[in-house]
């Protein structure tokens, strides 16, 4: 972790070089990328609870909180507040149909991210096995080397799933048919793809455009390519999403990846700059919208009114 915040000590010291109006640019594009994800979940919804009435603003707020969650919480913390505000946005909905919603809106995503990949191989500019070692990143094996912790958190997790495993055992079948609901509007894939995959495309290229200006604004080559080359980025570090953000992990893959673009320092005040300005603007976005859904922001009372609630 050391890594990353000697990158936010270089982009503290290039602060005054940053192109303003590009920065606000690239952030308009930002919140307009999460703002479309949020009309093909809807559809989703729509789908998987047809005698439901999904308010968009109810799948707007639940969306933009967890984008915001995500942001300051590791393993994709925010999904929990995402499924806990639209659980209780959506009448008749229910946790299990929620959650493979969610992994439907990825399909399309996950297809992108294959493609960039591949091109990025193809391109001969991802780190070879060698390499990855060394670039910098957030080390989570210490835990593998201090025995006494592994042994707590294995106690831990054993404690918290066994539960949920009793109860799943209980409830297998309905479970299946719950979780089954949520992947509907694959059955009709003219809808899939009108309603779903056309959105989803838009807040992609919502989010190159996005990129671009963020190049732009931090003095780097702003061409296709590396944009391109810094979605492969972000691919890259969602896939082990243990640290808020990908902290330090897509500092390491961007200074590797962009090499020779610009000066090492560029790069690390570049995705330094980027994610920062990002986790601010899905912090403002997602506390906002729990706040104007819920009126608190407060975790202990939000445990306690859902824990009276059951």
């Amino acid at each position: 972790m050391s890594e990353f915040f000697h990158a936010v000590e270089v982009f503290f010291d290039h602060l005054a070089a940053v192109h303003w109006g590009a920065l606000v640019v690239a952030l308009v594009f930002h919140v307009a990328k999460a703002t479309v994800r949020t009309f093909a979940w809807r559809n989703i919804l729509r789908a998987a609870f047809p005698g439901a009435r999904v308010r968009r603003r109810t799948v707007i707020t639940a969306y933009l909180a967890g984008v915001g969650v995500n942001s300051i919480a590791p393993a994709r913390g925010g999904d929990a507040v995402k499924l806990y505000i639209a659980r209780h946005g959506i009448e008749g909905s229910n946790y299990a149909t929620l959650t493979s919603t969610l992994a439907v809106e990825t399909l399309f995503d996950f297809f992108i991210a294959s493609l960039l990949f591949l091109w990025a191989l193809q391109q001969g500019v991802l780190p070879s096995l060698d390499v990855l070692p060394n670039v910098p990143s957030v080390d989570w094996t210490w835990i593998l080397r201090e025995p006494r912790v592994a042994l707590g958190v294995a106690l831990a997790l054993a404690v918290f799933l066994a539960p949920f495993v009793v109860w799943l055992k209980r409830h297998l079948e309905e479970v299946r048919r719950r979780l089954a609901k949520g992947f509907a509007i694959l059955g009709d894939r003219e809808r899939y793809l009108r309603e779903v995959v056309t959105w989803q495309a838009l807040s992609w290229a919502f989010r190159f455009v996005s990129v671009w200006w963020f190049l732009k604004a931090f003095n780097v080559e702003a061409s296709v390519r590396n944009a391109l080359l810094v979605l492969v980025v972000q691919s890259l570090s969602t896939l082990l999403p243990f640290s808020p953000g990908g902290a330090g992990t897509q500092q390491g893959l961007t200074a590797y990846i962009l090499r020779g673009q610009a000066t090492t320092t560029a790069l690390l005040s570049f995705s330094v700059g980027m994610t920062l300005a990002t986790t601010v603007t899905n912090i403002a976005l997602g506390f906002g919208a729990i706040f104007l859904s819920l009126r608190t922001v407060r975790w202990g009372r939000l445990a306690r009114a859902r824990q009276a609630e059951t």
